[in-house]
């Protein structure tokens, strides 16, 4: 089965961007520790700094599922609940390229 590609899409107020961010940004590193996870990107949009993508790649259809179950995955949607402008959204995608095999190995 080819890597799962979960895209994040998030709209935060522009007053909590800078705090958003440091929450992300600590769930994200957890996230490199599961097994399941083998990329975790957080991206800031460059014309809105209120939009941001979190780019997470998993090893297969059951790892965002544990993923959800973790403490830092719920402190991070508990954290930024009141952040967001709107409700974030996601978009799965299957891996193309590079093949599966050329993905460095976490957690």
């Amino acid at each position: 089965m080819a890597l799962l590609v979960v895209h994040v899409h998030v709209h935060v107020k522009e007053a909590c961007v800078e705090e958003f961010k440091a929450a992300t940004l600590l769930n994200a590193a957890a996230s490199l520790e599961e097994t399941g996870v083998v990329r975790f990107d957080v991206v800031q949009q460059e014309d809105d700094p209120t939009r941001f993508v979190l780019i997470e790649v998993y090893a297969d259809e059951a790892a965002p599922a544990a993923h959800k179950e973790t403490a830092h995955y719920a402190i991070w949607r508990d954290t930024v609940a009141d952040m967001m402008a709107e409700q974030r959204t996601s978009v799965k995608y299957t891996n193309c390229f590079p093949p599966d095999t050329g993905w460095p190995a976490q957690g």
